[in-house]
């Protein structure tokens, strides 16, 4: 199973970017799902998580802007970013859960913000 995120990109201050994760392979279920970042310098940190049952978790640092889906049927995760901050800047990351294996990462996707 592979992980391919793409969406990211070159934004201005206060712009939109739509993030998507796709899983290639055979996947019965997804726990969850997650979208992790890391800038350069820092430790890699959680952004939002969804369950299955569709339960959602952000950062603080994220709340009211970032907004976290799931479509199981295509295996696939979306982050809608609205109000993007130059400290949004950083390589994302994905992550699916799947019962009995381990976890599955994708390999990033560059997001960065100019002021």
């Amino acid at each position: 199973v592979q992980l391919q995120a793409s969406g990211g990109g070159l934004v201005r201050a206060g712009g939109s970017l739509r993030l998507s994760c796709v899983a290639r392979g055979t996947i019965f279920s997804i726990h969850a799902m997650a979208w992790y970042r890391q800038a350069a310098g820092n430790r890699r940190e959680l952004v939002a998580d969804i369950r299955e049952s569709g339960h959602t978790n952000y950062a603080e640092s994220v709340k009211g802007r970032f907004t976290i889906s799931r479509d199981d049927a295509k295996k696939t995760m979306y982050l809608q970013m609205n109000n993007l901050k130059p400290e949004d800047t950083a390589v994302y990351y994905c992550m699916y859960d799947v019962p009995g294996a381990m976890d599955y990462w994708g390999k990033g996707t560059l997001v960065t913000v100019s002021s």
